[in-house]
């Protein structure tokens, strides 16, 4: 049903001013970006079949410009406004890893870097670096490979470690099968990168293993 056809009290924006963003479902608040469908198909249903094609937010805010473009419906300005909220995202969390130390907000840690890598078609390596006081100095993707595989150089980590000046580190590569279960080679490469770093006096803290739907961290699971 068009939104001009529904009772005020139960359109996306009267609701929410009246009740809270929280009070909307996912489908609600994504109709509030689109503002308006097309012929046949309303602004909530469009928003509904979005979240279902791409898998929910997390798939969503994921997707880059070009798949966006492949959907009836969402020109340049609709793929716009999606692009802006996930960037807001990206920032709102990267500001808050700045401002206090990673161990504070550990989920926050793992919704960083699902944003970053969660969508992503092929395997990338990437690493957080961290200050003494272990607050995100940046977040950077050093390797990248192909759908199954990166190769990764330890060098390359220890050499953009010290020129951050970093402490301490949490290393991050996806799995774009989809499946965030750590492999025998992610365990051997950790090993490895855990003495390599800790000769520079650079601690590992975390590996994360991240896919579009979860995140397996090493150091909860004991690994580390």
């Amino acid at each position: 049903m068009p939104l001009d056809q529904l009772p005020k009290e139960a359109r996306p924006r009267e609701k929410l001013l009246a009740r809270g963003a929280a009070s909307l479902a996912d489908a609600e608040l994504l109709a509030l970006l689109l503002r308006t469908g097309i012929k046949g198909r309303p602004v909530l249903q469009m928003a509904q079949d979005l979240l279902d094609e791409f898998g929910g937010w997390p798939g969503l805010l994921g997707a880059d410009l070009p798949a966006l473009a492949k959907v009836k419906g969402l020109g340049p300005a609709k793929r716009a406004e999606i692009a802006a909220v996930l960037e807001i995202a990206r920032r709102s969390l990267r500001s808050e890893l700045q401002q206090r130390p990673v161990f504070d907000a550990p989920e926050r840690v793992k919704q960083y870097c699902r944003l970053h890598l969660g969508e992503l078609g092929h395997e990338v390596f990437a690493v957080l670096f961290l200050d003494v006081q272990h607050r995100l100095i940046a977040m950077e993707t050093l390797f990248r490979g192909t759908l199954s595989q990166t190769a990764v150089y330890p060098r390359e980590i220890a050499k953009r470690a010290l020129e951050l000046g970093a402490s301490a580190v949490i290393l991050a590569h996806n799995h774009p099968s989809g499946v965030a279960e750590p492999s025998r080679a992610d365990e051997l490469l950790t090993q490895g990168l855990q003495k390599t770093l800790g000769l520079l006096d650079v601690r590992v803290l975390d590996h994360l293993v991240v896919s579009a739907s979860e995140v397996v961290s090493f150091a909860e699971r004991g690994l580390l």
